[in-house]
């Protein structure tokens, strides 16, 4: 039974997200669909701040720090953070790296550590190591996951999410 409430409360976010997604600016659908990720993917434990690092986009960053900085998910907070090159990156649990940033992909790979969700938006990132990718599908936001990147980071990602997802 808390199945099957779980299942439809998860069906009921995304088409009402849909639905109110379609007036939103692609920035703050991209934040709520974020946040959403982080109830459906569990994380090795750890201590401190829950911490949603953004590479490039300064609209994403804003949504994000006004929306969630500060909430709480589990025991931790939620803490937001810019960076503005490569260099600038430290442990984060999660990595959103615009299409505008998303030349350095390797390098910026290559940096996080392997528990950190990467989160990307350009076509083809997700076939070369990008945990989701945000990409248009008959004019909706839809997103890939790759599922070889996921099992080797440490994360969990719950069966409804992967359900709704283009597995890669």
């Amino acid at each position: 039974m808390k199945k099957i409430l779980f299942t439809l409360s998860f069906i009921f976010t995304l088409v009402v997200g849909q639905l109110f997604a379609q007036s939103r600016p692609m920035h703050e659908i991209h934040s709520m669909m974020m946040y959403n990720f982080t109830k459906y993917i569990q994380w090795p434990e750890s201590s401190g701040n829950f911490v949603i690092g953004v590479l490039g986009d300064d609209e994403v960053y804003s949504t994000l720090n006004t929306w969630y900085n500060g909430k709480v998910k589990g025991n931790r907070k939620f803490k937001i953070v810019k960076y503005n090159s490569v260099e600038e990156i430290q442990s984060v649990e999660m990595l959103y790296i615009a299409k505008t940033s998303s030349k350095n992909f390797e390098e910026i790979k290559g940096k996080v550590d392997s528990h950190t969700l990467i989160i990307t938006d350009k076509l083809g990132l997700a076939k070369r190591g990008s945990d989701i990718n945000f990409k248009m599908v008959n004019n909706r936001l839809a997103f890939e996951l790759n599922k070889a990147s996921i099992e080797a980071s440490s994360l969990k990602v719950s069966s409804q999410l992967m359900s709704m997802a283009i597995l890669i």
